[in-house]
């Protein structure tokens, strides 16, 4: 199968974990990489054995298929607009945009061109998470009437080396990992008929506490903590919260619930993980996970999964109409905290195909 070009824009903090899992699929040709910043652009270069080149440059690449786009989240729809303007199919990291009437006219103009868009997050191809569909689909939970999702923690400025955009508009604890919860619930359970939520901001200004940044003060824009609930158009209700404020905590980060039996799914951040099951009645079990994709850092399968599409004419995966649904629930979780009231879900969209068992790591289908 002839490879598929791949040019990448954006070369910050996330870009090494997608050039490093990159090799694990052949089918992705990395062409180059752009950055705003050129030197962060031949740094990454430099550091992978690729060629750094400007913005404009990889556009204009006639052997770059598909753009990476893993500029920061305000940039995230602009830069997606670009790359179709120039003819491209363009896979982005999460969120799609930052605004749902944003991504939903990136995911027009894309079908007005008859362009593809591909979306993070992609943690739900890894094999616990698809050992988990398979459990659903199979039926072993019975009728599924809820579940929750927990992410919280102190904040990222602990950790990350330029933390402020995650309090600034585009930022927040639901923004930023709310979209890997949602989107394995979504290919769990279908999609999300209606939010209903709560929203609050512990504080105005918050320290940086991590290197080089260390002692400077970010102003606080977004809410660091919201809660609520997701009706899922099969009737399940599933609550959750994420969180920048909080100490820690010994919730699981998913739990889905049936009639018949209660799932243990790992943490949606991450491929691999312990998958556990107790049924109605009985104890708790763990389930052994012989599927692909279960067991290391494979950021970049769904980018390699939308390439395979386009070579074999199927729909790929981590598709941008998934993570339109899943932005379009994000949101509403801020209107539904401001108007103090449920919010319908206005998209829908059917479950990404599952992975079968049969896969070998680095070829999908």
């Amino acid at each position: 199968m002839k490879r598929v070009g791949i040019g990448i824009i954006g070369c910050g903090n996330i870009s090494g974990a997608y050039l490093t899992a990159a090799k694990a699929f052949p089918i992705l040709d990395i062409k180059g990489v752009a950055d705003a910043v050129s030197d962060a652009a031949e740094a990454k270069a430099r550091e992978f054995g690729l060629r750094a080149v400007s913005v404009e440059a990889l556009l204009d690449d006639p052997e770059v298929e598909i753009v990476l786009n893993l500029t920061v989240p305000e940039a995230h729809v602009e830069v997606g607009l670009k790359v179709l303007e120039a003819g491209k199919h363009v896979y982005s990291e999460k969120p799609l945009g930052v605004r749902f009437e944003d991504g939903r006219a990136l995911i027009a103009r894309a079908r007005d061109e008859g362009l593809r868009v591909g979306c993070a997050p992609d943690t739900f191809f890894g094999g616990t998470h698809q050992r988990c569909r398979h459990l659903i689909d199979q039926g072993k939970l019975g009728k599924i009437v809820g579940g929750t999702a927990y992410f919280m923690g102190p904040g990222h400025e602990r950790w990350h080396p330029n933390p402020v955009f995650y309090y600034q508009r585009g930022g927040g604890p639901m923004l930023d990992m709310g979209p890997y919860y949602i989107t394995d619930l979504v290919n769990l359970l279908g999609p999300v008929k209606t939010v209903f939520g709560f929203a609050t901001k512990a504080r105005a200004q918050r320290p940086i506490l991590s290197e080089p940044l260390r002692g400077q003060m970010i102003t606080v824009e977004v809410a660091t903590h919201i809660a609520g609930l997701m009706e899922f158009g099969s009737g399940a209700v599933v609550q959750i919260t994420t969180s920048f404020d909080v100490a820690g905590h010994q919730h699981l980060p998913l739990e889905v619930y049936g009639i018949d039996a209660t799932l243990i799914v790992p943490d949606p951040n991450r491929f691999g993980g312990e998958v556990q099951i107790l049924p109605t009645g009985g104890e708790w079990t763990p389930v052994a996970t012989d599927m692909p994709y279960a067991d290391g850092n494979y950021r970049s399968i769904g980018l390699a999964d939308m390439a395979h599409a386009l070579r074999d004419g199927r729909r790929h995966r981590a598709s941008g109409e998934l993570a339109l649904h899943v932005l379009e629930v994000i949101e509403a979780f801020e209107k539904s905290a401001v108007d103090g009231r449920r919010i319908d879900i206005e998209t829908s969209i059917a479950r990404p195909a599952p992975l079968t068992d049969n896969l070998v790591n680095g070829r999908l289908g």
